[in-house]
């Protein structure tokens, strides 16, 4: 069977989703352009033997409004034959962008890129006033609720406590300070300016000196919302509670970023044509959605999805990059695939790295591969969940022919 090769896949560092972020004095399209170039500087491809370029993005408005795909494509310099396509799954998009890129590549018999884009220092979530934010009746006609309630909701029917999901907060923390002293991010490409000044080289979001101490300060994020507008009680006649225990917190959820990724795709014949060597295959993608209103328990049911679809199981799987979307959710997704932390997460999630929304799945995607070439490990699996019960997981392998320093970050 022949599956869709993954060439290379580069990501921005991740910069903080407001006013003092380093990446906020340039624009959306300038840190995705810069990422399409990246992809040409670590593999010499002509742009022009591309198929399409499909890219992520959740808040599609104002800076990342008007098909951002296509707009980045042009300010990279790529050649005007690449199609640009902007999609919306909320924080699955990333993910998604690469799987259909992926059937573009198999299709066209060529190449194809997929990737994702956010920068919520400027575009901030919700922006685009869609009826899932910003048109009540529409929510409450169709249960909707606001995602933080959701994972506190999920908490409370798992009994985990706000104890389990600040320890699982530090580790995420502890792991990411620790990835990057150790350099593991070799998929990062810096960021520079339009005068070519680097802006940003790693991650900006981890906090090294997060405590338990200083998590078990925090004061709940959607207590005073589930009360004030009775979504609580709903919550609890709908799943039969008594109470919502509301565990998550801005230390324990994930932290808003800014940040773009891609991921170059080929046929099999098409790497082979152009002498291409591949870092991993993708074996196979799953989408499904679950129980709108719970919303974000599906991450659990794409990688089971995905990995029927792949001919694997669980114990076949070396490594686990699932967002973070928050840490109730983590816990969640460990419990119900009996999965050990020591394979979920290794070098920490959103809660530590940001989650720049529609950039996060192929990021995730860059992380995963990072790792499993310094592990020499086989597999790896990509999941995220997003809201309305969205959620997509892939499975990917890494290609052990691949000589482990043939693809080095390039610096401008």
């Amino acid at each position: 069977m022949s599956h869709v090769l993954i060439i290379d896949a580069v990501r921005t560092p991740r910069g903080r989703g407001n006013d003092k972020g380093a990446l906020r004095s340039i624009t959306p399209v300038d840190l995705l352009a810069q990422q399409f170039q990246a992809l040409v500087n670590r593999t010499g491809i002509d742009s022009d033997q591309v198929s399409d370029a499909i890219i992520g993005c959740v808040s599609q408005t104002s800076d990342q409004g008007a098909n951002i795909a296509k707009l980045a494509l042009v300010r990279a310099g790529w050649s005007d034959s690449v199609p640009g396509l902007s999609i919306n799954r909320y924080c699955a998009s990333g993910l998604s962008a690469v799987h259909l890129a992926a059937q573009q590549a198999m299709a066209s018999d060529g190449l194809a890129v997929g990737g994702g884009v956010e920068m919520m220092s400027r575009v901030p979530m919700a922006a685009d006033q869609g009826p899932l934010t910003h048109d009540f009746e529409f929510q409450k006609q169709t249960t909707l609720v606001p995602i933080g309630i959701c994972a506190d909701t999920i908490a409370t029917q798992e009994g985990f406590d706000r104890a389990q999901c600040d320890a699982y907060a530090l580790a995420s923390q502890q792991r990411a300070v620790a990835a990057l002293t150790q350099a593991k991010f070799r998929s990062v490409v810096p960021v520079h300016d339009m005068q070519g000044n680097e802006l940003l080289a790693q991650d900006e979001t981890p906090r090294a000196q997060t405590s338990l101490e200083s998590l078990s300060a925090l004061k709940p994020s959607f207590a005073a919302m589930g009360e004030k507008f009775g979504i609580d009680q709903l919550m609890c006649q709908r799943y039969g509670l008594d109470h919502i225990d509301h565990v998550q917190h801005a230390g324990n959820s994930p932290a808003m970023a800014d940040g773009a990724s891609t991921v170059l795709l080929a046929s099999p014949a098409a790497a082979n044509r152009l002498g291409l060597k591949a870092r991993a295959r993708i074996l196979a993608t799953a989408t499904v959605s679950v129980d709108r209103t719970l919303a974000l328990t599906g991450s659990v049911q794409a990688t089971e999805k995905a990995l029927s679809l792949a001919g694997l199981h669980l114990d076949d799987i070396d490594l686990f990059e699932v967002n973070e979307s928050f840490a109730s959710l983590m816990l969640h997704y460990m419990k119900h695939l009996n999965l050990p932390h020591s394979k979920v997460n290794v070098n920490g999630g959103a809660i530590a790295l940001g989650h720049a929304m529609g950039s996060t799945g192929s990021a995730l995607l860059g992380m995963a591969i990072d790792e499993l070439e310094l592990r020499q490990a086989r597999r790896a699996v990509v999941a995220l969940c997003g809201a309305a019960g969205l959620a997509v997981a892939m499975v990917i392998e890494r290609i052990e022919s691949q000589p482990l320093l043939a693809h080095q970050p390039h610096h401008a």
